[in-house]
Parts: structure tokens; C-alpha cells; sequence
């Protein structure tokens, strides 16, 4: 279960960054099968050129692209999957097109990329893996029909234009991401919604299992994020007014269900904003499992 949540921070993660910056469809439901894509984005035509501030993650972010996130080394079959949702996609825009009786221009093909801390050379070759010309070292491709890419982000270097990836590595290589994320300026925009991610994260694994709480590199950032927001309310630069634990929790709760569900109902909203800090947390937990909206409506229904 801790992997799932780490699973669903990394697709927060890469949509959080990457927002500003294209359309972003997560998860991206392919029609044919129950398959989903953990990530899909698309450029907007006339792009914003903060996009530049993400390094190596706003180069792969140029183009279309599928982002298969892994929070432990990606296994054969996964790849394999990644690979399938790919075609799927490909077969899918070439209908559409077809349809219009034109041909896809190729620089609307998504290119996928699998991001992996760790990656051995034996399945690197047996998808005939080679290092990239075209990014940094860690950075691989597959054969060029499938437009595919392996990002291993235990091998990319220690550089300011790699931080955003190494941040969902593990271990000594999450822990010096982390170092440099906090020594960078206050008003850095990516900071902050990383930081918020991880506190969040850190919240979810609480509630579901306390004990799987002894990262070192968890605890720093969410008492230098605590730090940091009590600093920004105290200046007024917080958006809107945040007094007290309950109400940054329900902020937060919010927040993860408008990413679920889009669009929130104002008065689901204030019944959210009225419950106590416990069932706050017990709504954290629950909408984990939530597969509709109506699911949440049920819960509030029963909780109240």
C-alpha cells in the first residue's frame, strides 16, 4: 500500500510541474482495454518559457509525451506495458486522423518516457537501450519507431538541470535532490509545490501506516515546509488566511480532490472545511479508495 501512495506522489508530482506548461490528462484512459497512463502531456503551441527552470524534465516535456513514473526499478513486464499503452495511443491518433483523411504529424506522436531509479544492463539490452545523443548521461532510448525512452535517475548527473527528476529517486540520491531543493530560493514556484507534494505524501503515509515513517529525508521536508508556511502566514504571503491545523488540512484535502474529481461542489466544499481534524484524516485515507464522486458525497453523508 506504501508504494501505491509513493506511486500516486509521483504522478502528483509530474503533473504539478508540468501544469503551466501543457494539457495534462492524468490518468489517460485508453479506450480498448482497462489501461491507463499514469501521465499525458501536451504542449501548449506557444510555450511558457519558465519550462526552461525544470532542466533535463522540461527538455523531455518539449514534445508529447507519456511520463510512466516507477517508484522501485522497472521490471521487464512493465516496460512491456508501457511499451503496449504507446501503440494503443498511436493506433488511437492514427484513426482519429484517418478519419479527417489526413496524415498524424509526427511531432504529435507522444514519445513515452519510463522513469526508473534504478535500472540493471541486462534489461537495458534486451530492449536494445542505448545512451541518448540527444540528453544526459542516464537518459536511453529504445529503437526509434517506438518513440520510447528510459529515464534511470541514479545515473543522471548531480546538476541544477536534473534536480526535478532526481527528486523521485531514493535513498542518497533522493537525499542530495532534496538538499539542493532546500538551499534554493524562497520564491522559487517548483519549490513550494514540491514541498506541499511531500507534505501531503507524508500526511497519506501517517494515516495509513505510521510505522513505514523513518525516511530521515521525509521528516526533514515536512518540518522545513511547517517551518517555511508558519514564515509566509506570518508576512502575509500565503494565499487566503490559513489559522490552525484543521483548516491546512482540509485545504489539502481539497486540493487532492479537485485533482480527482475536477470540479468540487461549494457545499462539499464547506462540509469538507467543517469536519474535525480526525475525520479530516479519516477522509485523506478514504479517498484513496474513492472510484466516483458519489463516493465522496456517500462518506460525507456518513460522517457528518
Amino acid at each position: 500500500m506504501t508504494r501505491f501512495i509513493y506511486d500516486e506522489f509521483s504522478k502528483d508530482y509530474l503533473e504539478e510541474l508540468l501544469q503551466d506548461f501543457g494539457e495534462i490528462q492524468a490518468p489517460y484512459k485508453i479506450s480498448s482495454e482497462v489501461r491507463e497512463i499514469d501521465v499525458y502531456f501536451s504542449p501548449f503551441p506557444q510555450q511558457n518559457p519558465d519550462i526552461k527552470k525544470l532542466g533535463l524534465l522540461g527538455d523531455l516535456a518539449k514534445t508529447p509525451a507519456i511520463f510512466e513514473p516507477y517508484r522501485n526499478s522497472v521490471t521487464d513486464e512493465q516496460i512491456e506495458d508501457c511499451i503496449l499503452k504507446l501503440l494503443e495511443v498511436k493506433r488511437v491518433l492514427r484513426k482519429e486522423f484517418k478519419d479527417k483523411n489526413t496524415k498524424i504529424p509526427d511531432h504529435q506522436i507522444p514519445r513515452l518516457w519510463i522513469i526508473t531509479p534504478t535500472l540493471s544492463d541486462r534489461i537495458l539490452s534486451s530492449f536494445g537501450a542505448f545512451s541518448s545523443t540527444k540528453f544526459c548521461q542516464g537518459v536511453y532510448e529504445i529503437a526509434e519507431y517506438f518513440r520510447a525512452g528510459i529515464v534511470v535517475i541514479h545515473q543522471l548527473p548531480e546538476t541544477p538541470e536534473t534536480i526535478w527528476l532526481r527528486i523521485l529517486g531514493r535513498e542518497k540520491v533522493q537525499s542530495k535532490a532534496i538538499d539542493e531543493l532546500l538551499s534554493l530560493d524562497t520564491d522559487e514556484q517548483f519549490k513550494r509545490k514540491t514541498l506541499e507534494l511531500f507534505y501531503v505524501l507524508m500526511d497519506r503515509i501517517a494515516i495509513r501506516n505510521p510505522k513505514t515513517i523513518t525516511e530521515v529525508n521525509m521528516r526533514r521536508l515536512v518540518n522545513y515546509y511547517q517551518q517555511d508556511r508558519d514564515l509566509a502566514v506570518q508576512e502575509g504571503k500565503t494565499l487566503g488566511k490559513i489559522e490552525g491545523k484543521n483548516e491546512e488540512g482540509s485545504l489539502l484535502v481539497i486540493k487532492q480532490l479537485i485533482k480527482r474529481f475536477k470540479n468540487i461542489n461549494p457545499e462539499v466544499t464547506q462540509k469538507i472545511q467543517q469536519l474535525s481534524l480526525e475525520k479530516i484524516e479519516e477522509l485523506a485515507e478514504a479517498l484513496l479508495d474513492f472510484n466516483q464522486y458519489q463516493d465522496l458525497e456517500n462518506w460525507l453523508q456518513q460522517n457528518q
